[in-house]
């Protein structure tokens, strides 16, 4: 008799229909949190003006920067080798950082 009760037993708790309810609107927030973000953690296209620094600090550094629809890429030189007698440039002049962090450069 006890078996056919809790076998014939129906849950009739309001509070189990709620919980079902939560699960069904975290999913479809899910879904839509997806579906307006194509592209996660910025791995899609760019949008505006930015600069990428490829290998920072090693020889082969690469700097890309996009300013509207024109891109630059710079690579980095690798030094000169020097035979033991110093430095193969010329001083061209010299370059001042401003208080507004900006650079001049006199030439001489």
């Amino acid at each position: 008799m006890i078996a056919e009760r809790l076998l014939h037993e129906e849950d009739d708790d309001p509070v189990l229909s709620l919980v079902n309810l939560v699960d069904v609107f975290l999913v479809l927030v899910a879904a839509l949190m997806i579906a307006a973000n194509p592209h996660p953690a910025g791995t899609g296209p760019q949008q505006g003006d930015y600069t990428l620094i490829r290998h920072p600090g090693r020889a082969d550094m690469e700097i890309i920067t996009r300013k509207g629809q024109k891109i630059e890429h710079y690579r980095a030189e690798p030094a000169p080798r020097s035979d033991g007698g110093g430095s193969q440039g010329v001083r061209a002049g010299v370059a001042y950082r401003m208080p507004d962090g900006s650079m001049m450069f006199v030439p001489e």
